[in-house]
């Protein structure tokens, strides 16, 4: 019988992209999405969609009742660094209010493996780099805050025996495919507003802060391919399936791209110029992320194969031109 696997938060980017693995490796794959940020017709072709939200516990419940999944993929949940500043309630809420709920459905039901998207957020400013898992957390953010707080939750589960889990630290999701397009209602996140920048379709690009104490003074990230990502989600269900009880690992390139040095990929790949007018910092941001992902490739055996920088834009480009101009 094939794997059933519930992916929650599936019609969101790395979530579209993640279904379309389990689905090309035979699962049977139900999403459970309100689509509140996510879009129905990114759902690869084969799964089913339950439109409801995490924190419903009578729609949880009933579904539980009637898929009984062998494991749960947690993608649900909001994003946006600068937001969570400014809606804090509404982030904790979210992120931490709605997905206890969701735990406790899922262990009342029997499902004992959870694989939960988490952040590289959690770790702040870095005190060294790259990051290892060890490094200490100190998010400078409510979005980091809440993820956190999830982290510790699943851990305390598991010390109790309730469930196995892996928390997935993504690092920058970025690049695209044509089963995963990245894109938001409100779009936050620096490749996909400079490549609308770049295309005309957007106004000029609005660089947050050119003051931080980096070589060119603006933030430096770790960027990640969306599929490599997915992988890592499949990577993380066969640990579990293994027998792996708790397990913590960063899910990054191991290297960092300064945002000016991104603007300058994306004009190479583009051949376009990006219109950018600098900005005041945006609360929350750390100067720089860069992760070590030594330890995924110890627990996961998970080696990051497509994000390399112009391979990765140059994807999230040819994405971009599939969904704005066809």
């Amino acid at each position: 019988m094939a794997p059933r696997i519930l992916v929650a938060g599936g019609a969101g980017f790395i979530g579209a992209a993640t279904t379309a693995h389990l689905l090309a490796r035979g699962d049977e794959v139900v999403v459970l999405d309100n689509l509140s940020t996510g879009h129905a017709d990114a759902i690869p072709a084969g799964a089913t969609l339950i439109e409801a939200s995490i924190g419903d516990r009578a729609a949880v419940a009933s579904l539980l009742s009637s898929f009984k999944p062998d494991a749960c993929i947690d993608f649900a949940g909001l994003i946006a660094t600068g937001e969570s500043m400014e809606q804090p309630g509404r982030y904790f809420a979210t992120n931490v209010g709605e997905t206890l709920v969701f735990l406790d459905a899922l262990i009342a039901a029997g499902v004992e493996k959870f694989v939960f998207s988490s952040s590289a957020a959690v770790y702040g400013e870095p005190q060294f780099l790259p990051i290892p898992e060890t490094h200490r957390t100190a998010p400078t953010s409510v979005y980091g805050a809440t993820k956190l707080h999830i982290e510790e939750a699943l851990s305390w589960m598991a010390r109790q025996g309730t469930l196995q889990y892996a928390a997935l630290r993504y690092f920058n999701a970025a690049g695209g495919s044509p089963q995963a397009i990245e894109r938001h209602a409100v779009e936050t996140h620096l490749i996909p507003l400079a490549l609308a920048a770049a295309a005309g379709d957007a106004p000029t690009l609005r660089l947050f802060g050119d003051d931080y104490p980096t070589p060119d003074g603006t933030c430096i990230r770790d960027y990640v391919h969306v599929e490599d990502l997915a992988t890592a989600h499949l990577a993380a269900l066969a640990a579990l399936d293994r027998g792996t009880k708790e397990s913590v690992v960063n899910l990054g390139s191991g290297k960092g791209f300064s945002n000016k040095e991104v603007l300058e990929g994306i004009e190479r790949v583009t051949g376009l110029p990006v219109p950018v007018v600098v900005a005041a910092r945006r609360a929350g941001d750390p100067a720089v992320l860069v992760a070590s992902n030594e330890l995924a490739r110890e627990v996961l055996g998970w080696v990051p194969v497509k994000s390399a920088l112009d391979q990765l834009l140059g994807d999230a480009w040819a994405a971009y031109r599939v969904l704005n101009h066809g």
